[in-house]
């Protein structure tokens, strides 16, 4: 169950060259992405008309796409240019995508074109903004991109899962809220007057020319939104400043940027990172925090990959839901909606009938 008719990150900027395209399955759709000869970003079918080799496999000449089979040249709208020594008048043509480039990520839109609306991409608001500093990574998950999700609207797991980093005792003991706001998600988690702060953000305070063995309040506040992305509003400052509303010097605060893509039913593309509005300047911190996450999310990854293994053994065994699954369980809500009103569209659209 996917959405098509929405934008996903399909890369990152920097994964894009002049030379090379870039292949990439999105919503169980095979895509290529280059760049054209003024530096603009095109995506189409990964699939050659001539004899159906991946375009991906092929080069970028002087911004066309080229076939790395028969040296077949494909336009940007998916329609066949030339191949040497050949008429190409009659190929058919291969899909193209909506795709944007934007905050340093690559968008793409893997359903109806005319639909695309680049004003719908979400604004980032540490995108760009000296007073932030951002390091991520990319990570190809061999489990379906809901588990995830669920994942990262219950943090509760941190207490067991990241023990040595993020976790600790408190987490689980503070009960969670959960709130859906039109197709907003948001699930929140405050803890006051902790002995300390666990071992990352120890770490963090010190960098931040703040005392890391005092008392701390910290927060955890994530956030849903469609198609499948989850911003995490985490962070400490010192007990009883106003915790999350502490001045800026007197807490360390970040958002962990999480943006999920669909591969296909049991995989996924997972773009994630640390955004923070403290020391932006700091460029070793940032590649320590970036170390650090990695660690954290391939503990996730074992679990999750693990967890997906299961679940295709035995699928007819019902899972049990509890309060602290209500995040995940409204994000899939709302997606399922969602769904449903893109396939009522489109079977309404067959039919003929106004969309």
């Amino acid at each position: 169950m996917f959405l098509m008719n929405t934008w996903y990150v399909a890369s990152k900027s920097e994964e894009i060259g002049s030379t090379h395209p870039l292949g990439r399955k999105i919503c169980n759709e095979p895509m290529v992405f280059y760049r054209q000869a003024d530096g603009t970003l095109a995506a189409v079918e990964d699939f050659c008309p001539h004899r159906g080799a991946p375009l991906s496999l092929g080069y970028v000449c002087e911004g066309k796409l080229v076939c790395g089979y028969h040296g077949l040249e494909m336009g940007c709208d998916g329609k066949v240019i030339a191949m040497p020594g050949q008429r190409v008048r009659g190929f058919p043509s291969v899909k193209s995508y909506a795709v944007v480039e934007r905050h340093g990520f690559v968008w793409v839109w893997p359903g109806d074109q005319a639909l695309a609306d680049a004003s719908l991409i979400p604004d980032l608001q540490w995108a760009n903004n000296p007073e932030w500093a951002y390091g991520g990574g990319y990570y190809h998950i061999r489990a379906s991109y809901l588990l995830m999700i669920d994942n990262l609207m219950d943090l509760t797991h941190e207490t067991y899962v990241h023990a040595s980093s993020i976790g600790q005792k408190e987490i689980d003991e503070t009960p969670c809220k959960t709130t859906v706001e039109g197709d907003h998600v948001m699930t929140s988690r405050f803890m006051e007057g902790l002995p300390e702060a666990p071992p990352f953000w120890r770490m963090a305070l010190r960098n931040h020319g703040l005392p890391d063995d005092q008392p701390v309040d910290r927060w955890q506040i994530c956030h849903f939104n469609p198609p499948s992305h989850v911003m995490i509003e985490v962070g400490v400052a010192l007990a009883g400043l106003g915790g999350r509303d502490a001045p800026n010097d007197r807490k360390v605060y970040s958002i962990v940027v999480d943006f999920i893509t669909p591969e296909t039913e049991t995989t996924h593309h997972y773009y994630c990172g640390m955004a923070r509005k403290f020391s932006p300047d700091n460029e070793a911190l940032t590649l320590a925090i970036q170390e650090g996450q990695g660690k954290v999310f391939s503990e996730d990854t074992d679990i999750l990959e693990r967890q997906q293994e299961n679940l295709a053994k035995w699928p007819q065994r019902k899972l049990l839901m509890l309060n602290i699954d209500a995040g995940g369980v409204q994000s899939r809500r709302v997606i399922e909606r969602l769904s449903a009103r893109e396939r009522a569209a489109a079977q309404a659209v067959a039919e003929g009938a106004p969309a």
